[in-house]
């Protein structure tokens, strides 16, 4: 069993964007991340868009990352629990990191409480004000018909149109994030809904890809986990408090 008793937090790698060599020195980046976790590390929390596209064929995965799965795998056989958020560009995660990392699958928000600290922790897309195009895309990407029509398809031509719109993701065309007031950041506008009708102490997300750290109310924070091409930015929680901190 894992010694550790930490939370760590990090999002939006998007292993695969950018071209082999930039997504592999991303991917040698984060096991190194890992492997210095480990040592204190209780529970890994990867809050979506690991990968820049991820399906899973019934015995079929996307090549690659092999460094990466054999890095996630001795953290689990060493007994630090791992927590895969479904991001909008790897929604089609189903059960192969259950079988193989004994990982726990987040399809949408995940409320948790560690030393009498309250956390909601969700991937970031489709919440908020605005963006009324891609809410109705993920209700249509996430549907079991979708699933299954895309599953008919060869995994060569399915997984090559899939790369093919990869190259015009944000990250993959190394476009930085620029930040808003926070009254106008849509995710802050809708920590300031729930905190309306439920307390918690940390309201944490990926998706942005900006590390924000602000405070919503004398209790609670909202805290952006960025992501892996700019920032190598995570947060971690050492039971009295979460911290945005940077990997070099």
């Amino acid at each position: 069993m894992s010694a550790g008793n930490k939370l760590y937090f990090a999002s939006d790698i998007h292993l695969g964007a950018g071209g082999y060599e930039s997504s592999r020195e991303r991917e040698d980046r984060l096991v190194r991340w890992l492997d210095v976790i480990k040592a204190d590390a209780g529970e890994v929390f990867i809050m979506g868009d690991l990968f820049d596209f991820w399906f899973e064929y019934k015995t079929v995965v996307p090549r690659g990352y092999i460094r990466l799965l054999g890095k996630l795998a001795e953290l689990s056989d060493a007994g630090i629990k791992l927590y895969f958020f479904k991001g909008n560009h790897d929604m089609w995660m189903f059960d192969y990191f259950e079988k193989e990392l004994k990982a726990t699958i987040i399809s949408n928000e995940l409320v948790i409480e560690r030393s009498g600290k309250k956390f909601f922790l969700h991937h970031g897309d489709g919440l908020g004000p605005g963006d009324g195009m891609y809410k109705i895309l993920k209700k249509i990407f996430r549907s079991k018909l979708c699933q299954w029509m895309f599953a008919r398809i060869h995994p060569n031509l399915g997984i090559g149109i899939a790369n093919y719109w990869s190259k015009n993701s944000r990250i993959a065309n190394d476009k930085k994030e620029g930040g808003k007031p926070d009254e106008q950041e849509w995710l802050v506008v809708y920590c300031r809904e729930v905190l309306q009708a439920t307390d918690y102490d940390y309201m944490v997300f990926g998706h942005r890809h900006l590390p924000l750290d602000i405070q919503l109310d004398n209790k609670s924070r909202y805290v952006n986990l960025g992501e892996w091409v700019f920032y190598n930015s995570y947060a971690v929680f050492d039971g009295e408090e979460l911290r945005l901190e940077y990997f070099v």
